[in-house]
């Protein structure tokens, strides 16, 4: 496992999952519902923030590894997972909403496994339609997280609600192509 920047912001992503959750069963006593859902939609933006920063630092600072590009997705995956869950606990959310989304994701994940096992992981690269997707879903759910008014300008639970539904919709959509794309190479190792 290589130690590295780039790894260790992925790490610390991962430990930020139970602080994150831990939020919401902290007693009344301790953080008003306010500030509990302040305290998680920073927690969820430093994190949406630092999957950016490591894979920017492991490409300027040259330190990619293995192990960082297979730590990364799991980390992120875990992350919304768990705030969908969340989400869904809180009555923010649907539950078929947040099965589509995280459905999706264990899916994709073992479409991706199973095509590179066979040596036909650019088959399955990441598409502009799974990075529209991954935009509208780390934009909806902080706002999902806030549930507020935000300024006085906008409620975050309505635009938050509209984006994630977008993001189910476009989840759905990227699941299709991707499978598309698997398609020929599971019926070529049926024959």
């Amino acid at each position: 496992m290589p130690h590295n920047l780039p790894n260790l912001l992925t790490w610390l992503r991962i430990l930020a999952i139970p602080l994150f959750v831990g939020i919401f069963y902290l007693p009344a006593s301790w953080l008003t519902p306010a500030n509990q859902n302040l305290i998680a939609t920073i927690i969820f933006a430093a994190a949406a923030i630092t999957d950016w920063l490591d894979g920017y630092l492991a490409r300027v600072l040259n330190q990619t590894s293995d192990f960082g590009a297979f730590l990364d997705p799991v980390a992120d995956k875990l992350m919304v997972a768990a705030a969908l869950i969340v989400l869904v606990y809180l009555g923010r959310l649907d539950a078929p909403i947040a099965l589509i989304i995280i459905g999706r994701e264990i899916t994709v994940s073992a479409l991706r496994e199973w095509m590179a096992q066979i040596g036909r992981s650019k088959s399955v690269a990441v598409s502009f339609l799974g990075k529209i997707k991954t935009v509208s879903q780390m934009v909806a759910i902080p706002l999902l997280l806030y549930h507020g008014d935000v300024g006085g300008y906008f409620n975050a639970q309505e635009i938050g609600t509209w984006l994630i539904y977008l993001a189910a919709v476009l989840t759905l959509w990227s699941m299709i192509y991707y499978l598309k794309a698997a398609l020929p190479q599971a019926l070529k190792d049926e024959k």
